[in-house]
């Protein structure tokens, strides 16, 4: 599966993405996110593409919410893909090359498998549980450094922490080295995973920005939960789920201790 679905990925990628980049009219949605042809052209191709590989539904990003609700419910425990066909609409739009591709084949309410791609820069990200994370072939983590908190790359979405002591906090009394905020969750998985981010917190992501990156991080030998201190994949609120993680384990317990103080 995890071969075909990489290869599916990456042609979607070069026939309905890239060559409407720089070139694509878009338009703003009611969540205020923004929407182009392409990530509308990409969702088709793949709704055709993926039940070819595994014959399951396809939840995509550009739905209705009562569809995604109504897919979900239905066929959650017995497979469905998830499809981000653009994530980092805004950039893609705006020029700025730093978006990805993002499927997962959810089971039983668990990613088992899972694809991120970035066009731009030709590096795809691959997992499939219990077989461990592999960046173009290469086995993940690239690099894992113990580091001390305060020397830490942080990755932060400060807007969608829903506490505002917590990102305020973020902001005053940041305990990390440094902050990165690129407008591109999924990617954000894959570079925890790699190790160019050593923390990471985000108040609420949606299905489809976490259902392949997190699998993704866990393969890697991430560690995380949510902000509600749940066990990541048993958490309620499947459609806006937030997390904190770390690649190392001791610097996800300073990470976590340090949150869970100051939320």
């Amino acid at each position: 599966m995890l071969h075909q679905l990489q290869n599916v990925v990456r042609h979607i990628a070069q026939t309905e993405i890239m060559p409407r980049f720089l070139n694509t009219p878009s338009y703003r949605k009611e969540d205020g996110s923004m929407l182009s042809e392409a990530d509308l052209a990409a969702q088709t191709a793949f709704a055709a593409a993926l039940p070819l590989i595994a014959g399951r539904p396809v939840l995509g990003e550009e739905m209705s919410p009562q569809a995604q609700a109504g897919l979900w419910q239905q066929h959650h425990s017995d497979g469905l893909w998830i499809v981000d066909p653009i994530d980092g609409t805004n950039n893609f739009v705006n020029g700025l090359p730093h978006f990805a591709v993002s499927v997962a084949y959810i089971q039983n309410g668990r990613a088992q498998a899972g694809v991120i791609y970035n066009p731009v820069s030709g590096e795809c990200f691959t997992a499939q549980r219990g077989q461990g994370a592999h960046l173009n072939g290469t086995r993940l983590p690239l690099r894992l450094v113990s580091k001390k908190l305060s020397e830490a790359i942080a990755g932060v979405e400060i807007k969608y922490l829903r506490s505002g002591k917590l990102s305020s906090r973020m902001n005053t009394l940041a305990p990390f080295g440094s902050i990165r905020s690129m407008g591109c969750s999924t990617l954000d998985w894959c570079y925890l995973a790699c190790g160019r981010y050593d923390v990471y917190v985000h108040g609420g992501q949606k299905l489809w920005d976490y259902a392949a990156g997190a699998l993704i991080f866990e393969e890697a030998g991430g560690c995380l939960s949510t902000l509600e201190g749940d066990e990541f994949w048993s958490g309620e609120h499947v459609f806006k789920r937030s997390v904190v993680a770390a690649l190392e384990p001791e610097l996800f317990r300073r990470w976590e201790k340090w949150i869970r103080e100051n939320q």
